[in-house]
């Protein structure tokens, strides 16, 4: 589950503009030299995304497949469908790690909410029942319940950098709770909050034209089976993963940050090859400090 990372610092004197919303569950943060136009325009496509794939909104796309696609086809938005397709492939890639099936699973633990006038989700339902078809439908070949909240923030942020670059703006950043894309030829610091301390950092990292997404358990641990647990789960197992540890993870882009942290999570250094395939890197910070993914090598002069 992602929680706010203080917002990275402005990397020099330049006339930097900040605005902030409540969106996508989290704080969503912009700070770039940009008009108050196209800030509106920023934050309006990220809430065209919270619209469209919300898991708690009755009206979105997303809650009209969980009660529909078991029935028969739904046709979606170009961007739920693109945001789907992602999901799916990173599925397959991880043979079932990052899997956006789980909410039945978050809903028993106390993470989601029930949803009214859905079908009763099958436990057998995996994202290999979930069939995307020609001009944009989606069915389910199982009842099942979808959550993207595992990668649409990162979406989100994308869709937004994108709106900030076709307005001309030459550098900026836009933070979703976590879930960040630095864009421009400057660095910005970025924080890492102590996963046991979150009111600590633990340490800085630069980010420049690049993304960065953290997940860790920091305000939403609870016990569970005498253990405390968090949201973040193996999509194989449906079990919760470490509650006292944070990955972060620097992509190309912020929708493959945002999900690669669950696959880090959940396999640890076997995602090495992974995320070299996507020009991925992660940090991962537990009682044992922070360690890199693929690991760092350093070589006498």
């Amino acid at each position: 589950m992602k929680s706010p990372a203080p917002a990275p610092a402005p990397p020099d004197e330049r006339p930097i503009t900040r605005r902030a919303r409540p969106l996508l569950g989290t704080l969503v943060e912009m700070a770039a030299e940009a008009s108050p136009a196209v800030f509106t325009r920023a934050f309006a496509t990220v809430e065209k995304v919270q619209a469209l794939m919300s898991y708690h909104d009755p009206a979105s796309e997303l809650s009209r497949l969980n009660r529909e696609a078991a029935a028969g086809p739904v046709t979606v938005s170009g961007w739920t469908w693109e945001v789907l397709r992602a999901a799916l492939d990173l599925a397959a890639e991880t043979d079932g790690v990052f899997d956006p099936t789980v909410a039945p699973r978050l809903t028993a633990l106390g993470f989601l909410p029930p949803i009214e006038g859905a079908p009763r989700a099958d436990g057998r339902a995996t994202w290999r029942d979930v069939e995307l078809a020609a001009r944009n439908r989606v069915r389910f070949h199982r009842p099942l319940r979808l959550d993207l909240g595992g990668i649409a923030k990162g979406f989100a942020v994308d869709r937004a950098v994108e709106v900030l670059q076709k307005a001309g703006v030459a550098a900026g950043v836009v933070n979703a709770g976590g879930d960040l894309r630095a864009f421009g030829p400057t660095e910005w610091p970025v924080e890492i909050r102590h996963p046991n301390e979150p009111g600590m950092s633990a340490g800085s990292v630069g980010v420049r034209d690049a993304a960065l997404a953290t997940s860790a358990g920091y305000f939403a641990r609870r016990r569970h089976a005498g253990r405390e647990i968090t949201a973040l789960l193996d999509g194989r197992t449906r079990e919760p993963l470490a509650a006292d540890t944070s990955v972060s993870v620097i992509a190309p882009s912020a929708l493959l940050a945002d999900a690669l942290t669950k696959v880090v999570f959940a396999l640890g250094a076997a995602s090495d090859s992974i995320l070299q395939r996507h020009g991925a890197s992660a940090l991962v910070l537990d009682s044992r400090g922070f360690r890199a993914i693929p690991p760092i090598h350093h070589h006498a002069a």
